[in-house]
Formats: C-alpha cells, sequence, structure tokens
C-alpha cells in the first residue's frame, strides 16, 4: 500500500466528517421508539394490540364474482380468526371487519408443442374495512393481495388438488397481510 492511500485514511478532517455524520445520525436515531408489534410491554402483561386483535368480529367473505369463492373465503375467514384470537376466544365485539374477496387464474408456463399449460397462478384480492361494532363508523380500509402457483400435469384430479392448495397458500399470505396491517393501525391509535 502506498504511502499517500495510508495517509487519506487518518486524515483529521475525514475523521471528523465520519464523527459528525455517525453523531447526527445517532440524533435522529434516538427520537426512534422501536416496540414490538404483538409482545408484551412488561413481564407477565399482554400486548394491547392483541386484545384489540381479539375483539375483532370478522363477518362471512363476500366475492365480487361471480365464481363460488366460499370454500376459500372460509380458509381465509379461519387464518384470520386464529391469527387475531391466537386459538382462544374472543372478547366482546369492538370492531367489525368486512372483506371482499376476488381471485383470478392464469396460465403460466406453456409446454412446447402441445399447447398446454405447464403451470398458472392464482391470485387472490382482498378489500377490507374496519369498522367500530356500535356505530359502524369507518376505521380504516385496506387491500391485500397475494400469488401462488402450482404445476399442471396429465392427472384431473391432481389438478383440483393442486389448485386447491394453491388457493389456501394464497390465502393464509392475505391473512398475515391483514393482521399485520390491522395491528400497525391499533399500535398507530395508541401512540396518538
Amino acid at each position: 500500500m502506498s504511502s499517500s492511500k495510508r495517509d487519506r485514511s487518518f486524515d483529521p478532517s475525514r475523521r471528523r466528517s465520519v464523527s459528525l455524520i455517525l453523531g447526527a445520525t445517532g440524533l435522529a436515531l434516538a427520537g426512534c421508539r422501536v416496540q414490538p408489534l404483538y409482545g408484551t410491554w412488561s413481564v407477565g402483561s399482554q400486548s394491547p394490540v392483541a386484545s384489540d386483535l381479539a375483539a375483532i368480529e370478522i363477518e362471512r367473505i363476500d366475492s365480487t364474482n361471480t365464481e363460488d369463492l366460499k370454500r376459500i373465503g372460509q380458509v381465509l375467514r379461519n387464518e384470520m380468526l386464529f391469527g387475531f384470537r391466537r386459538g382462544g376466544r374472543g372478547e366482546a365485539p369492538r370492531y367489525r371487519l368486512r372483506v371482499i374477496l376476488d381471485r383470478q387464474r392464469n396460465a403460466v408456463g406453456v409446454q412446447r408443442l402441445k399447447d398446454v399449460p405447464a403451470s398458472y397462478s392464482v391470485t387472490l384480492n382482498a378489500s377490507f374495512v374496519l369498522s367500530e361494532y356500535e356505530t359502524d363508523r369507518t376505521l380504516t380500509t385496506g387491500r391485500a393481495f397475494a400469488t401462488a402457483s402450482y404445476d399442471f400435469s396429465s392427472q384431473r384430479f391432481a389438478n383440483l388438488r393442486a389448485e386447491r392448495d394453491a388457493d389456501d397458500r394464497a390465502a393464509k399470505v392475505i391473512a398475515g397481510d391483514i393482521q399485520t396491517r390491522l395491528a400497525g393501525y391499533f399500535t398507530e391509535q395508541k401512540q396518538g
């Protein structure tokens, strides 16, 4: 290493600049409050977000298209119920959640010389509205989506089962996304 490169790394003005940048970054981050979203706030206490999530009544999932999405809607609802209540009983409802589900299926790849799809992708779109249970005043709205793919084969039952599994995977992702967004909303409201 040449002496000119070594001298630049020990330059006092460069050290001062780096120290100034690190100090400014430290001051900027000192105002940040990092808190667990679902975790406990103190020993033996429960997260306030968990009690808000457990107080959500989830209505039957509706569909925007003519395709029968009752099974997928039920999977989505069950995943949200388990996520909100952690397998326990819910609290008295203080909030109402309405979800509208839409589903699209697209061919992704085509087999050579056969002109037959090799795989499909399933996309689920969910629009949701969280409102107060008593007054029906809208608190927050949002959209969530998930895509899952599956391989297409020559066996009919295998194709049906693979499509169903893709629907279930996408529904689980949407349930987790909605839960995270609502937990973020409740945390933001508590911090005021």
